[in-house]
């Protein structure tokens, strides 16, 4: 939830970012986010524009950052022993030294300072009569010593411990459950490719072996999840066919595999439409959450492929066998409240509201036992798992053979072909 907008800026394209504060946390947990992912929060963004706060911040060039550089080491030269420039006039009165905060505070110091480090934190120790110590023990000695620095940290929630290990996703430690959220820089519209896939299947194996009780998925921006990137398959089927066509048939099944054999229970969040394999392996989840916008459609003939993500199985399960044919061979687009009539979707909650109803929901989950919930699972899941395990399997290998053809590559070129002529 949205608690006000602390900055705003402009990105390497000239777009508006907006520095979110979210509520119930600090600043250390503020994120950038872009204009369109602030769809319903029109009313922060001109509170924060009436107050006149902000300054339009471009992005450097390359030509003026360079310019700066060179001019910079034209007038500055360093000594490598002291660690200061030539030509700097001394601290002034009150300002400590580098050399005399390391022998007033070495406890201070020595969890952050290895031998290696002191040459580079020696080396910025003073410019213009400032002292510059790196973040953590700027925090540290405002801890320890009362001191006030004036510069303010923020860091994005992809710079948090727990979530720098990944590229594609966010993942968060809550109070009893771990938050995977899918949030693509390499695709489009949180499109899949075996690398995503990969970071997914990592998060669900760190997620089983921690403390948390279950697992929430959801995504960043409109779109949940919009299956395997057509474009992405076909630059790959062209390199090495037959290479890659295994390549990227094993990470599909290593990908649903973890989503089958995940002991604790999986909530997935709906936010917007889901395609493909996005929507394929919903059934495979033990909760499904959706928003009124969120749709569903699985277009395996148009994009011509055959199912995945055990839908094959699990639709005429869930759907009965005439709309799960509707679905996989007409590319039916069902709506959340059909989805939800239906039993592919729990329940269904207005936009505006989605977040706040999920998140509600779910930390009541997590007050449950942990036992509870996971032999409750089990209970369910057992009868069907090697079933799955089976069907996972074929269809992966079917996807596989239609790869290596020369039609099924050219069927794919023909839906890329018609895709740009609209």
């Amino acid at each position: 939830v949205v608690e006000r907008i602390v900055d705003k800026r402009r990105n390497k394209k000239g777009k508006w970012e907006y520095l979110i504060r979210w509520k119930g946390y600090g600043s250390k947990e503020d994120t950038w986010e872009p204009e369109h992912h602030l769809l319903h929060c029109e009313e922060f963004i001109e509170q924060f524009n009436s107050l006149g706060l902000h300054k339009a911040k471009f992005p450097k060039s390359p030509e003026t950052s360079r310019a700066r550089s060179e001019s910079r080491k034209k007038k500055r030269t360093c000594d490598p022993a002291v660690g200061v420039r030539a030509g700097d006039a001394p601290a002034p009165t009150g300002t400590l030294s580098l050399l005399h905060c390391v022998n007033l505070c070495p406890l201070v110091l020595s969890p952050f300072l290895g031998p290696a480090d002191t040459p580079l934190l020696l080396g910025s120790a003073l410019a213009n009569g400032k002292l510059h110590l790196h973040s953590s023990i700027k925090r540290k000695l405002a801890e320890e010593k009362g001191y006030v620095f004036d510069k303010r940290l923020r860091h994005n929630v992809r710079q948090n411990e727990s979530n720098c290990r990944f590229r594609d996703i966010v993942v968060r430690k809550e109070e009893g459950f771990t938050h995977v959220l899918l949030s693509t820089q390499t695709t489009e519209n949180n499109a899949l490719t075996p690398e995503i896939m990969k970071e997914v299947c990592r998060a669900l194996g760190n997620a089983a072996a921690d403390d948390s009780k279950l697992l929430l998925f959801s995504s960043v921006g409109t779109v949940f999840c919009s299956g395997l990137e057509p474009s992405y398959l076909m630059g790959r089927l062209t390199t090495d066919r037959r290479k890659e066509s295994s390549r990227i048939a094993d990470a599909v099944r290593d990908f649903v595999s973890a989503f089958i054999h995940f002991k604790k229970p999986i909530v997935v969040a709906i936010n917007g439409p889901a395609l493909g394999l996005g929507a394929s392996i919903l059934p495979l989840c033990d909760v499904v959450w959706a928003s009124e916008k969120a749709w569903f459609q699985t277009p395996c003939a148009a994009l011509h492929l055959t199912p995945s993500g055990c839908s094959s199985y699990m639709f005429p399960q869930i759907l009965g066998v005439a709309l799960a044919n509707e679905m996989l061979f007409c590319g039916r687009k069902l709506t959340a409240q059909e989805a939800c009539s239906r039993g592919l979707v729990s329940q269904v909650f207005w936009p505006t509201t989605f977040n706040q109803e999920v998140m509600l929901r779910v930390k009541e989950m997590a007050s449950c036992s942990a036992v509870v919930l996971e032999e409750s699972k089990y209970l369910v899941r057992s009868i069907v798992m090697s079933v799955l395990e089976d069907v996972n399997e074929k269809e992966c290998q079917m996807l596989k053979q239609l790869w290596c053809s020369t039609k099924g590559l050219e069927a794919l070129y023909s839906y890329l072909h018609k895709s740009c002529d609209k």
